[in-house]
């Protein structure tokens, strides 16, 4: 960080305190070698994360959709609403950590059913049979076989 004044590269920190709404942080700085004193923010760089759908269209990654997705899902079975929550923020959280700028939302639809899974079996298979398209009983049966075989 160069000093506004002089252009010196090295300075100190007397001062930081987070902003109002907690979004940076405010720094003073004084520059080495003029002496001056200046104020810099930090903030978290927001890399926006784009999903690749199945007809290869790109949207922004949206934690609501997999917590309606999942709401739906869930639907008259015991699963909290902060469990839903859980599963949305741990798949955010993966997908930002891995620091991914595009993702296919298949693999988003299998990050939560690998969540699912472990939660609730029926709501498991609801949210399957509508990611997985299945388009006739066989295919709901093998579902529901595979799940049975892993226990």
């Amino acid at each position: 960080m160069k000093c506004p004044y002089c252009t010196h590269e090295e300075s100190k920190v007397v001062d930081s305190r987070s902003t109002d709404d907690d979004s940076a942080i405010r720094r003073r700085r004084e520059c080495l070698k003029c002496g001056k004193r200046y104020t810099t923010y930090e903030k978290i760089e927001d890399i926006p994360i784009l999903v690749i759908k199945k007809d290869l269209t790109r949207e922004y990654f949206d934690k609501s959709k997999i917590i309606n997705g999942l709401i739906k899902a869930c639907q008259k079975r015991q699963v909290s609403r902060s469990q839903i929550e859980e599963i949305a923020q741990h798949i955010e959280k993966d997908l930002s950590n891995k620091m991914l700028t595009e993702v296919k939302s298949e693999y988003i639809g299998e990050l939560i059913m690998e969540r699912l899974k472990n939660i609730d079996e029926v709501s498991y298979v609801r949210f399957a049979s509508v990611y997985r398209q299945f388009k006739d009983i066989n295919t709901f049966m093998e579902e529901i076989e595979n799940l049975m075989s892993t226990k």
